[in-house]
């Protein structure tokens, strides 16, 4: 190899480059490539057409994609990296596909091993299966755990153990949620809104005996 070698002329483009523009190879006296990184590119991609074509096979065409863009394989466009979620472990730190893509895949998978969407979610969030929901909502009539309205969809449990306890409308969930499942500042409110109704006048479709109870109540309540 040549010490001070810093030029090469490449015999395919017949430009002189310098000597990072060619590839390393040992094998050659100057330590170099006989073509241009860009030439030999070129020319191994034709060996290659060449020998695909022969065996009866296709090479897919290269693409060129800008940068901060990426080709998704399922829709087939090229889109900003924006499109595509995060993945630590592959080379570029995204997805393989764009988000709608993506999603789709895994609606499909969630489908193809549990049946449903919901049913995954269910099993993973809180380990149970539609059919425990099923037979919980039948369990309660139909009805929220604590207020009583009809068709109650979410799943209340406890963020302590994870255990499920039972299926509340959206306005009794959204309250335990504002509370932190804390009974101390739920017997707050119940004490708060019982004073304020007991200092005010009786309303018109109000009876004295309706009072009375709510007066006996509350007293055992703070008792």
């Amino acid at each position: 190899m040549s010490g001070g070698l810093l030029h090469k002329v490449c015999p395919q483009c017949g430009i002189v480059k310098p000597v990072s523009e060619f590839p390393k190879n040992k094998s050659r006296p100057d330590g170099y490539g006989y073509y241009c990184k860009a030439c030999f590119a070129v020319r191994y991609r034709a060996h290659r057409e060449r020998k695909a074509a022969s065996e009866g096979r296709t090479i897919r065409q290269r693409r060129i994609v800008p940068s901060g863009f990426k080709y998704c394989p399922d829709c087939k466009v090229v889109r900003p990296v924006a499109d595509f979620g995060r993945n630590r472990s592959s080379r570029d730190g995204l997805t393989s596909y764009c988000r709608p893509c993506h999603n789709q895949r895994g609606k499909e998978s969630y489908t193809r091993l549990y049946g449903s969407t919901r049913e995954y979610h269910l099993r993973r969030r809180y380990g149970i299966g539609q059919a425990e929901v099923d037979r919980m909502l039948a369990e309660q009539r139909g009805e929220c755990a604590v207020c009583g309205k009809p068709d109650p969809e979410h799943i209340d449990h406890d963020h302590a153990t994870g255990q499920v306890r039972g299926l509340l409308c959206f306005n009794c969930n959204q309250a335990l949620g504002n509370v932190r499942d804390n009974p101390t500042v739920l017997r707050g409110l119940i004490s708060y809104l019982t004073r304020a109704q007991l200092s005010r006048p009786l309303a018109p479709d109000e009876s004295r005996l309706e009072r009375r109870v709510i007066e006996v109540m509350f007293a055992r309540h703070c008792a």
